[in-house]
């Protein structure tokens, strides 16, 4: 039998301790936390470029177009069980070739411009690369969700190679994340009980939540007499392509 720490052998299966796998389980448990430290030093550099834009903003313009930045990496756990939902094997393989939100970023800004700025800013560099953008800013979901979702892949240098990993990249308001936060808990906690009238009164709220922004950007606008870059053209279908074009 091989030889795996409690505590990582505890982070794919709750309660399961090491001396009861097989050698093939632990090798496998192996060659997913490998996979997940390639995410995860993914998720930094992404995050560290954002991190710099930030602090850019902060000296040259005197405002920070970031409120705040979480990451998350999907666990072992988690990809297995989504590789289940999607029918393909369990492997390492089959997560890299057919998951790209194993590292997710969200990134919280004070207003709508600011998303499409940061994405501009994101997709400019010459060593990310942009796979797809799904804005549902213009084109919510029928729930009302709104956000920015990009993919985009970024290498991560190894001591004897370097490797593409894609990142799953959400941009949002400080608005939309607020109602994000409580649909997803209430939808959950209510949908047996009034799912329609909960529904409906959600997106009621998204709504309304929607018209803030747009309130708070003209506000914003008006103080700083700036050209907010989204407004000739947010009635404008979305360009699946190009985050920039709102």
């Amino acid at each position: 039998m091989a030889n795996i720490e409690r505590s990582e052998t505890g982070y794919l299966f709750d309660g399961v301790t090491a001396d009861i796998l097989p050698d093939k389980t632990v090798a496998l448990i192996r060659s997913f936390l490998a996979t997940e430290n390639l995410y995860a030093s993914a998720a930094r550099e992404i995050v560290t470029k954002l991190e710099n834009l930030n602090d850019e903003f902060k000296c040259t313009k005197d405002r920070n177009p970031i409120h705040f930045i979480k990451t998350r990496i999907k666990t072992p756990k988690s990809i297995l069980s989504k590789l289940q939902r999607l029918g393909v094997a369990p492997t390492v393989e089959s997560a890299r070739e057919k998951l790209t939100d194993i590292a997710g970023i969200r990134v919280i800004c004070p207003y709508i411009d600011d998303i499409y700025s940061i994405a501009q800013f994101l997709i400019s560099q010459d060593d990310i690369e942009l796979v797809r953008v799904t804005d549902y800013i213009r084109e919510p979901k029928p729930n009302g969700y709104r956000s920015l979702h990009l993919i985009v892949t970024v290498p991560v240098f190894l001591s004897d190679r370097s490797e593409r990993i894609p990142a799953e990249i959400q941009i949002r308001t400080i608005a939309m994340d607020f109602w994000a936060s409580l649909e997803h808990e209430l939808a959950y906690k209510l949908a047996d009980e009034k799912g329609e009238a909960v529904a409906r009164e959600l997106k009621a709220c998204a709504d309304v939540i929607a018209e803030t922004d747009l309130r708070m950007q003209a506000l914003h606008n008006t103080t700083t007499g700036s050209v907010w870059i989204t407004a000739a053209r947010r009635d404008e279908p979305a360009a699946e392509s190009d985050p920039t074009r709102a």
